[in-house]
C-alpha cells in the first residue's frame, strides 16, 4: 500500500537537521502593512534596498528583453562573468554568479564542508544565512560574540578555527550593525587561518563605505589563495527582486562551483539587467551619494532625538531608542504610521532596531514620526 502524503512529512521521514530548522525571517512587505492598518501609502525602510529603485537603463533593458523570457540563458553566463571581471579588475576564471549571493554561500558550504567532520566559524550575531545553511548541511557552527560596541574581534575569531574548519565567514560592513573592520585586520586573519580553511569575506555592503579602495581586499584576491569575496546586485545596483549575486573565488574553487551550480539558476532577464546595471555609472553614483548623505541625515536626526546610533558604513543604521523607551513599541508605532523598519529580535537583539537609508523625503518622514512617537 502506498504511504499517505501526510506520512512523508512525519519526523522520521525528514533529515534530523530539518526537524528543528528555523526559517529565515524576511522584512515585512508594503502590501501586508497597507492591508493591516488600512493605509494608502507605506514607506519601507527595512530591507536595505536601493532608495532610488532601479536604474532607468535597467528598466529599459528589461522591457526590451521581456520577449526573450521563454529562452534559456547561455550556460555559465559568460558575458556577465566577463563584465564583472573587468569591473573589479580581476581574472575572469575567479568570477562566479548565482541566484543571489545566498546561492553562492549555500554552494560553498556544500562544496567544502563534510557533514559530521567539518565546522564553520562566524560571529554572533551575523547574517543568518551562514549558520542556517551550515546547519541544514549537517555541519557544526562555531560562533564568537561580537564586542559590546559590535566591533569584530578578528584575532579571537581565529582561535575558534582548527584543522577541521572548512569556512570562516566575515561580513564587512557587517549586518546588522554596519561596522567595518580594518582591511589590515581581515588580511591578518586570512594569513593566519589553518591550511585548507577558506575565509569568506561577504562584501554585500562594501559599495557604501566612504573609501572602498582602502577598505576592501577584493582587488588583492590574487594575493589571497584561501579567500573568497561575495558581492550582490541587490543593494547599490537596485536588483533585489531579480536575485543576482556574484563571487570572486580562488580559481580552482570557482571551477568546482561552476560544476555543481544548478543550470540556469541566473535567469536571462537577471543577466541582462546585471549587464546594464554595470554600465549605468550615473545611476550608481547617484545611489552612493544619496545613501551617504542620507546616512548622515539619519544619524544626526536620531541622535538629536536621544537615540543611541551605531557608526555604520552600510546603507542602514542600527540604533536603540532613548532610555526608557522600548524598541518593539517604537517599531509598532511606526508601522501604524506607515513606516516599516527592521526589529532585530531575529538577531537576538530585541532592544535594537535597524533602519535602511531612504530618499530625503523618506528619511525626513521617518524622523518626524520618531519625533512624534518619542515625544
Amino acid at each position: 500500500m502506498n504511504p499517505s502524503p501526510d506520512s512523508l512529512a512525519e519526523p522520521d521521514q525528514v533529515r534530523p537537521e530539518v526537524r528543528g530548522f528555523t526559517a529565515y525571517v524576511p522584512g515585512l512587505s508594503i502590501d501586508e502593512i497597507k492591508e493591516k492598518y488600512g493605509l494608502a501609502r507605506v514607506i519601507k525602510m527595512a530591507s536595505n534596498e536601493n532608495p532610488l529603485g532601479t536604474s532607468p537603463l535597467v528598466r529599459e533593458t528589461l522591457r526590451r528583453h521581456a520577449a526573450s523570457a521563454f529562452r534559456y540563458p547561455q550556460g555559465g553566463n559568460p558575458r556577465l562573468v566577463t563584465a564583472l571581471a573587468r569591473h573589479h579588475g580581476v581574472s575572469a576564471d575567479r568570477v562566479v554568479v548565482g541566484n543571489g549571493s545566498d546561492e553562492i554561500i549555500d554552494l560553498l558550504l556544500r562544496i567544502r564542508a563534510v557533514p559530521g567532520r567539518h565546522n564553520v566559524v562566524t560571529f554572533d550575531p551575523c547574517f543568518s544565512i551562514y549558520p542556517l545553511q551550515a546547519r541544514l548541511c549537517g555541519v557544526e557552527v562555531r560562533r564568537l560574540p561580537l564586542r559590546k560596541d559590535f566591533s569584530q574581534p578578528l584575532r579571537d575569531l581565529r582561535t575558534l578555527a582548527d584543522d577541521r574548519t572548512a569556512l570562516v565567514f566575515v561580513t564587512t560592513p557587517d549586518n546588522p550593525s554596519g561596522y567595518c573592520p580594518p582591511a589590515d585586520a581581515v588580511l591578518e586573519l586570512a594569513r593566519s587561518l589553518p591550511p585548507g580553511c577558506l575565509l569568506v569575506v561577504d562584501e554585500a555592503y562594501m559599495d557604501f563605505v566612504d573609501d572602498e579602495a582602502a577598505t576592501s581586499l577584493l582587488r588583492r584576491a590574487a594575493e589571497l589563495p584561501n579567500t573568497a569575496f561575495l558581492r550582490t546586485f541587490s543593494k547599490s545596483f537596485g536588483l533585489a527582486g531579480l536575485r543576482l549575486g556574484y563571487g570572486v573565488l580562488p580559481p580552482r574553487l570557482a571551477e568546482y562551483y561552476r560544476r555543481v551550480r544548478l543550470p540556469f539558476s541566473v535567469n536571462i532577464l537577471a543577466e541582462e539587467a546585471g549587464l546594464s546595471a554595470l554600465e549605468d555609472a550615473t545611476f550608481r553614483a547617484a545611489t552612493l551619494r544619496v545613501v551617504r548623505e542620507g546616512r548622515r541625515q539619519l544619524t544626526e536626526g536620531l541622535r538629536a532625538l536621544g537615540c543611541t546610533v551605531y557608526a555604520s558604513q552600510a546603507n542602514f543604521l542600527m540604533f536603540a531608542p532613548p532610555s526608557g523607551r522600548q524598541a518593539p513599541s517604537l517599531f509598532e508605532a511606526l508601522l501604524a504610521r506607515g513606516i516599516i523598519i527592521r526589529p532585530l529580535k531575529s538577531y537576538a537583539l530585541p532592544h535594537l532596531l535597524r533602519v535602511s537609508v531612504g530618499t530625503d523625503e523618506e528619511n525626513a518622514a521617518f524622523l518626524q514620526c520618531c519625533k512624534e512617537i518619542l515625544a
